[in-house]
């Protein structure tokens, strides 16, 4: 049943995002904010038209494009807006790219007053639906595919729909708790039906009140970021707004540091709790704290009196919270067990452990194999000689190298991009000095980035990358140059993501003398197009896999080719550069595993649940009768059945930790716990199985100490 539910799970992802909404309960407003949102508007479409790659026109059809994309990112699920209201903003269907030209956000005042009403008149709606009880014995449906519903004409239709949602979330519950109930196994109290809806109908209003609880951290400035990105994300999917917190928290996401605490926060209701303990970092070294403490009060080392954080906006408690290095923070705590505790920590810089490469020695029969997983391609925006994933990779390799591996397996997928500096510095380990990607500015000039580095490549054995559809940017640009060098074994979906172009970010507080309005934050600009060495782009087409693997998303459509306004794919000139002529039996190795994996019935079933996953997400009528609801549960269970082995399966390869993780994880527990979760994970994964055949089927020429004559003249 675990199974079917992981399918049912992504099969109703749509669902998900679209009841995602956020709420606004402060209404005041100071003036200023009016005018730094017009100063925003005027600025942003300046840097666009003079800055961006492809600048887009003002139009109508931009306007009415614009228009659509914001009013449905407002209300995904149509809970709040009536249709009086669209009918209203769609007066300025037509007008948004004059609105731009006069530095105007009059859309945005209307639709954000019109927001916090709404929102407050729908929390009033579901304080009556959640009281009344579901009555899962009427014949209903509920079409969960919101975009294509009308808004309601009024509150009583607004009310069925709330109440539609709600018996739609309870009814799962309801399930889970019959089933329970009838397990043989079962040793409580059995319950009447009527006491398990009132249970299962307590449990939704538990969780959609700590849901209304958080979403009213949401400001107007992060509703007017979303107005902004339905403006910017029209020039092409990657070109944000981001105020300022935003910055600060990308920032932290690439280099994988912060000053602070090292502790993990969540807020439910109005206390901000500790959800996760970071190891190495100052909270974990003091001992002081553990998870499930709840922060009442913040004080700065030479506060007199403590600030309440109970009832804060969770991102404004962090930043009293954080500080910098060697600094005092006096956190005023409600301990697990009911006390309350004052302790002073000294905050210091805290590395984010999952940001990192990391690797294993893998074992299969006699032969050995190095495994790195690389999250992102990540640097230090803010230190140059900080911590960078090119700079980490080599050092693992060196680690690998002397544990004995054979060859060497990197693993890309689900990275998303970074730094296109380590990209070369990464591609420098694999290849002989030569070109590693073409970029193309907005002039039409070419320039090609090239491998600098003369020095001795430091891996030359085998060598296989691991992708998948969400495989990006940065990972498309090494993967593809090291299939174009014929270096590397490509291994994964039928394409990686296709994202084929480069981001800078643009500080706008430059653009503005004497600013009256504090930090403008920055927007994150597309400037350049990449292109393989081959003069191909990865743009739309993204990587194809020299050896491809049926996954979960083979017809599920993700990718840049699926966004809305990409770029498009054009190709260059190819580069002047010499292929590797290190292996033996590089074609002959790619077909014999594609011939594998065609015949495993592992791989057949996966391309089986694929099509399957793809089929329901078709499905968006689910009917809200218990009787109804379970057939239909039962026949998805029935038709999953024939996946169950995929999530048996367990492949017969051994996994390690490094000598130097072994060390470590004699003080450093959470370490060993995270290892050992990934070598689990790994034990059960097929794609590494056959990443592995691979390597071993690759057979390296027999020529040492002559890296010229591995290098094939120009190709």
């Amino acid at each position: 049943m675990n199974f079917l539910k992981n399918n049912f799970i992504l099969a109703v992802f749509t669902l998900l995002v679209a009841t995602a909404s956020c709420s606004f309960t402060n209404n005041s407003i100071d003036p200023g904010d009016k005018e730094k949102e017009q100063l925003l508007v005027n600025l942003i479409s300046h840097v666009l038209k003079r800055n961006h790659f492809s600048p887009a026109d003002l139009t109508d059809e931009f306007s009415q494009d614009i228009f659509n994309n914001y009013i449905k990112d407002l209300d995904p699920g149509k809970r709040y807006f009536l249709e009086s209201d669209y009918e209203e903003f769609k007066t300025y269907e037509y007008l948004i790219d004059d609105q731009i030209r006069d530095s105007k956000v009059d859309l945005f005042n209307l639709t954000y007053d019109r927001l916090v009403q709404r929102q407050k008149e729908s929390q009033k709606i579901f304080a009556e639906v959640i009281e009344m009880p579901f009555d899962f014995t009427v014949d209903e449906n509920i079409n969960t595919d919101y975009e294509k519903i009308a808004y309601s004409k009024d509150r009583k239709e607004l009310k069925e729909h709330w109440r539609k949602m709600m018996k739609l979330s309870a009814i799962g519950t309801y399930y889970d708790k019959i089933e329970e109930q009838n397990d043989e196994n079962f040793e409580g109290e059995k319950k009447s039906l009527e006491e398990l809806e009132k249970e299962a109908r307590a449990e939704i209003k538990k969780s959609m009140l700590e849901n209304f609880d958080l979403n009213e951290d949401v400001e107007r400035l992060d509703y007017f970021s979303l107005f902004v990105n339905a403006i910017t994300t029209h020039f092409d999917p990657h070109t944000n707004y981001f105020p300022p917190q935003n910055k600060d928290r990308f920032d932290t996401s690439m280099s994988g540091k912060l000053e602070g605490i090292g502790a993990r926060l969540q807020k439910k209701m109005d206390y901000i709790s500790v959800l996760e303990i970071i190891s190495g970092g100052p909270a974990w070294k003091s001992e002081l704290i553990e998870v499930g403490d709840k922060i009442l009060k913040v004080a700065q080392e030479k506060d007199t009196i403590a600030t309440s954080i109970v009832g804060m906006r969770i991102s404004d408690a962090v930043e009293l919270i954080k500080g910098p290095k060697g600094t005092n923070v006096k956190l005023t705590l409600k301990k697990v067990d009911g006390s309350i505790e004052e302790i002073t920590i000294t905050r210091d810089v805290v590395q984010i452990e999952e940001t990192f490469a990391k690797s294993l020695i893998g074992q299969d029969d006699e032969f050995r194999f190095g495994f790195i997983n690389l999250p992102k391609f990540y640097f230090d925006p803010q230190d140059v000689n900080g911590r960078a994933s090119g700079n980490d990779i080599a050092q693992e390799i060196k680690r690998l190298k002397t544990e004995g591996m054979d060859g060497l397996i990197l693993d890309l997928r689900n990275n998303g991009g970074g730094s296109l500096r380590e990209v070369i510095e990464m591609a420098g380990l694999f290849v002989d000095e030569g070109p590693v990607v073409q970029v193309a500015l907005k002039d039409k000039r070419v320039r090609t980035l090239k491998d600098s580095d003369s020095g001795e490549i430091l891996w030359e054995g085998p060598l296989v990358i691991m992708v998948n559809e969400f495989s990006a940017s940065a990972s498309e640009i090494l993967a593809a140059a090291l299939q174009d060098y014929d270096r590397a074994v490509i291994i994964g979906s039928k394409q990686t993501f296709g994202k084929g172009t480069v981001q800078v970010f643009e500080d706008l507080n430059q653009w503005v003398r004497n600013n009256q309005f504090g930090d403008l934050g920055a927007i994150k600009l597309t400037t350049q197009k990449f292109y393989r060495i081959n003069g191909g782009s990865t743009q739309l087409e993204g990587v194809k896999s020299d050896v491809v693997t049926p996954s979960r998303f083979s017809y599920i459509d993700v990718g840049e080719r699926d966004e809305e306004f990409p770029l498009p794919y054009d190709e260059i000139p190819k580069a002047d550069y010499s292929k590797f002529q290190g292996y033996a039996n590089l074609a002959e190795s790619i077909e014999k595993a594609q011939e594998r994996i065609d015949a495993n019935p592992n791989f057949k079933l996966l391309d089986d649940n694929a099509k399957w996953l793809s089929e329901q997400r078709e499905d968006n009528e689910i009917p809200l009768n218990f009787e109804a609801y379970a057939a239909r549960l039962d026949r998805l269970e029935k038709e999953t059945d024939k996946f169950e082995t995929l999530a048996d399966y367990k492949n017969n390869l051994n996994f390690e930790m490094l000598s130097y993780e072994k060390a470590l994880v004699k003080t450093d527990s959470a370490l060993g716990d995270k290892r050992n979760a990934w070598i689990k994970n790994l034990k059960k994964d097929i794609y590494v199985t056959e990443a592995v055949n691979v390597l071993k089927d690759l057979r390296m020429n027999n020529i040492k100490n002559a890296n010229q004559t591995k290098w094939s003249v120009k190709d």
